[in-house]
């Protein structure tokens, strides 16, 4: 049985929740299930991080996210104290009223403290493939940009990033089965018979599908590389780090995939 952790650490257990809570859509197939659990991350740390430097960095670091073009790309804001095992301090629904970058962080700056984390639920536009229909479609895919407070979780910040962005899916930077850049992972689906792995690798085999693949997926990594730019250019960045579930070094496999003609 699958699990998905949401933004909030609560975990859901089937396909059908998947469905409720928008981590798949009902034309996903069983590459989508079996590979949802690995999710990539940008983490952020910058220097001399304080409680009284961390909203209004914040509100850069959400100035700094390609956020979707869509009319409503902001959805929500939880304010979280101590762990993920407590209840929301509070949540505001961002969909109602005009929310940009300084009016989430005056929002966040009324629960100010250190052992708190701040989780914008959001959208930017990425490439995707269908598996069943085998079309490409631009669009809206969930983005969670977060900010903890270096006390909170025993002060998870100090290994997970000051800020945090859960992008979504891996394969919607590394491309499904290991076919993108296929030295640097091995291909799960090679034996399978299963009727959608078989569709969508004979689809890949056939005339310039795989190059589009490939140049839809690098699209992907390009606007990820052009959002890390701005963070370092926004931020006093002392580091940053591109990772995710599934690979031992992401950001080298992203450069791989880049490089490949």
């Amino acid at each position: 049985m699958q699990q998905y952790c949401t933004p909030t650490g609560e975990y859901i257990r089937n396909h059908a929740a998947l469905l409720a809570v928008g981590a798949v859509s009902p034309g996903d197939g069983i590459l989508h299930r079996i590979e949802m659990a690995n999710r990539a991350y940008l983490r952020v740390w910058t220097r001399d991080f304080s409680v009284d430097t961390m909203i209004p960095e914040f509100a850069r670091f959400l100035t700094t996210a390609p956020i979707s073009q869509t009319e409503k790309p902001y959805e929500s804001l939880t304010v979280q104290a101590v762990d993920l095992t407590e209840t929301p301090i509070v949540e505001w629904d961002l969909k109602e009223g005009k929310f940009g970058p300084a009016e989430i962080a005056a929002l966040a700056a009324q629960q100010l403290a250190e052992d708190t984390a701040y989780f914008v639920n959001a959208k930017w536009d990425l490439w995707s493939f269908d598996m069943e229909s085998l079309k490409w479609t631009m669009g809206p895919k969930p983005l969670t940009l977060i900010c903890m407070g270096k006390a909170y979780d025993s002060g998870e910040a100090e290994t997970s990033g000051h800020f945090q962005a859960e992008l979504g899916f891996e394969h919607l930077f590394t491309g499904h089965a290991g076919l993108l850049a296929p030295g640097a992972a091995s291909n799960p689906f090679d034996s399978s018979d299963h009727p959608l792995e078989k569709t969508f690798r004979a689809w890949m085999g056939s005339g310039g599908n795989l190059k589009e693949y490939q140049q839809k997926t690098k699209e992907n990594i390009q606007t990820l590389f052009r959002w890390v730019e701005a963070v370092e250019a926004a931020l006093p960045l002392e580091r940053s780090e591109l990772s995710s579930e599934g690979e031992e070094n992401f950001e080298a496999r992203l450069d791989a995939i880049l490089g490949q003609r």
